[in-house]
């Protein structure tokens, strides 16, 4: 009996070595297989990285032959604003030290000659002081090494016109300027990549809403032809922080750490950019009407509004206290989202889910707006009042010299008829238009299960718990983002720099099991994603090949001699 009983035994210690074996297999093959999958997600995205910031650097080369063009014709050829803010690098570059050139732009007094003004407080120069410092940087370490960092080359420019040196290398001060913008698109790519694999878990998520950028590049942004601009800095930081803010809504249960980093994503958008104030705003609408919808608890509102909140006061110290951003829509909207907040416990007890709905919509949009027009009349600020009266145009026949100003340039007027029509055929407005269908459908569905289980439950009434939350949190967010982002778009074409690419990143969605797993198993579900990716290609291609024929060379005679003369005949001492 003793024998029979060790050798059971001994046959059990068998089996359990042999589980513990085949569980060991399993998670080597499952640990090899999630490597091989990070391994191919970071390589398409560092691949679609560097094929952004080629295809802007090279639209960029053919537009103006800037590998040809002297210094002076580099920097004419930065035109209006651009101009501006470039000359602001240049003055610190070429500085005897960083400490006279951040001086010389905090106390300038050529812009607005006689005043005296902060230009950093007020053109949002952060992006030129740093690569202003990272230009210099470079130059000591190349020079400490004894490495040339720039070729020049004689050009004969014919016509009559003199010979010029042109230099190539990022030892020239525009060059750097210029590449250091381009590989920061190049990282948004890789950004923007990585965010469609997460928002769709699927890697061919990533492809389609990569492909579908580069597809619709020209309503996706002008970086390539307008690198200074404020919006070249700011929008890659801007999609960093959206990834961050779907993350938080995505999590269980985020924690205050996630608020230190939205912090700082909205600080590096807010800071290049005045206009972010107003994305940003919206960013915060649309969580606080998911949070109204009841889909995400009071937690994960105050996870991502108390990190906005400090990113605003962190932009508003960088900036010296800028009235702008003091009397912003942003701010009070951000305070009164507090304030609600703060009245939850009340306001659950109307019981009435319509209601609560109904007073919290009221709250916000009058909040808002009296929190604004309250803390300009005690502050006497009205540094913003310009924006006020362009969206006052946009709805009556109001003008004055500053809207007529604004609205004589195209990107300030309203969307153009042609817009739509480019993304219909690229198919990108369908592919979007079947995700949000999908979405709607899904959370609908969701609600109408989670209300047969309350009403099987004799209908527990709403709790106010911090951390309750509801499946798809993070879709009915993007749903409500893309709203305003149309919105914006419709009412100023320059805005539609966050409208398409966000209708971008929805198509990524097309991927998505969740959503799209009714289609039947993952190959026909494939099959299906490559026949609507041929369909974008099919109008992508042309569209990429336009742009790639754009060719033409900077040139600007009267204004480069009209340069020389007044440097010429300048006394530089009345200038100091």
């Amino acid at each position: 009996m003793a024998a029979k009983k060790r050798k059971g035994f001994a046959a059990s210690d068998q089996n359990h070595k042999s589980s513990r074996l085949e569980s060991k297999k399993v998670r080597k093959s499952s640990t090899a297989n999630d490597l091989v999958y990070y391994i191919a997600v970071f390589t398409i995205a560092i691949t679609a990285g560097v094929l952004h910031r080629n295809h802007v650097s090279k639209m960029f080369e053919n537009d103006k032959h800037f590998s040809h063009l002297s210094t002076l014709e580099r920097e004419l050829s930065f035109r209006t604003e651009m101009g501006l803010y470039y000359s602001y690098y240049k003055t610190m570059v070429d500085s005897p030290t960083l400490k006279d050139g951040l001086m010389d732009i905090m106390m300038d007094n050529v812009t607005e000659y006689p005043q005296v003004i902060n230009t950093l407080k007020r053109f949002n120069l952060y992006p030129e002081i740093l690569l202003a410092v990272g230009y210099r940087s470079y130059e000591a370490v190349n020079a400490f090494f004894q490495r040339e960092t720039k070729q020049c080359w004689r050009v004969n420019r014919g016509e009559g016109l003199s010979p010029v040196d042109s230099c190539e290398g990022l030892g020239e001060p525009s060059y750097f300027y210029v590449e250091s913008v381009f590989a920061l698109h190049g990282i948004m790519m890789f950004v923007f990549f990585l965010f469609g694999v997460y928002f769709s878990d699927s890697i061919f998520g990533g492809i389609l809403a990569v492909t579908a950028f580069f597809c619709n590049h020209g309503e996706c942004t002008r970086v390539h032809w307008t690198p200074p601009l404020r919006e070249s800095f700011a929008f890659p930081f801007f999609i960093m922080e959206m990834f961050i803010v779907t993350h938080v809504l995505r999590t269980n249960r985020p924690m205050w750490r996630h608020s230190l980093i939205v912090a700082i994503a909205a600080t590096l958008f807010m800071i290049p950019w005045q206009f972010a104030q107003f994305a940003l705003m919206t960013q915060t609408m649309s969580v606080f009407a998911t949070y109204m919808l009841n889909f995400i608890g009071s937690r994960k509102l105050k996870v991502i509004v108390f990190g906005q909140l400090l990113g605003w006061l962190i932009s508003w110290t960088l900036l010296f206290m800028n009235e702008m951003l003091l009397t912003s829509f942003y701010f009070s909207c951000l305070i009164t989202v507090l304030v609600i907040m703060f009245l939850e416990p009340l306001l659950v007890k109307l019981r009435l889910r319509i209601l609560i709905m109904f007073t919290q919509g009221c709250l916000l949009l009058t909040g808002t707006v009296g929190f604004k027009i309250l803390i300009g009349k005690v502050l006497k600020i009205a540094d913003d009042a310009h924006i006020g009266d362009l969206l006052l145009t946009k709805f009556t026949n109001f003008k004055n010299f500053h809207t007529m100003l604004y609205t004589c340039a195209v990107e300030f007027d309203f969307m153009e008829a042609e817009t739509p029509i480019r993304v219909l055929k690229t198919l990108l407005a369908p592919g979007v238009l079947v995700s949000v269908l999908a979405i709607i459908i899904l959370v609908v569905y969701q609600e109408w299960l989670s209300w047969k289980r309350k009403k099987s439950a004799k209908g527990k009434s709403d709790d106010i718990r911090e951390d309750k939350s509801k499946p798809y949190a993070e879709l009915v967010y993007h749903i409500f983002q893309l709203l305003a982002f149309t919105a914006m778009a419709v009412l100023i074409m320059r805005l539609k720099l966050f409208w398409t690419p966000h209708l971008c990143l929805m198509t990524s969605l097309l991927a998505y099991r969740q959503l799209f797993g009714w289609v039947g198993n993952k190959e026909r579900h494939f099959a299906l994603l490559a026949l609507y990716l041929a369909g974008t290609m099919y109008q992508g291609y042309k569209n990429i090949s336009h742009q790639l024929s754009i060719v033409g060379e900077f040139s600007n005679v009267p204004l480069e001699q009209l340069v020389e003369w007044i440097v010429y005949n300048t006394d530089k001492r009345n200038g100091q």
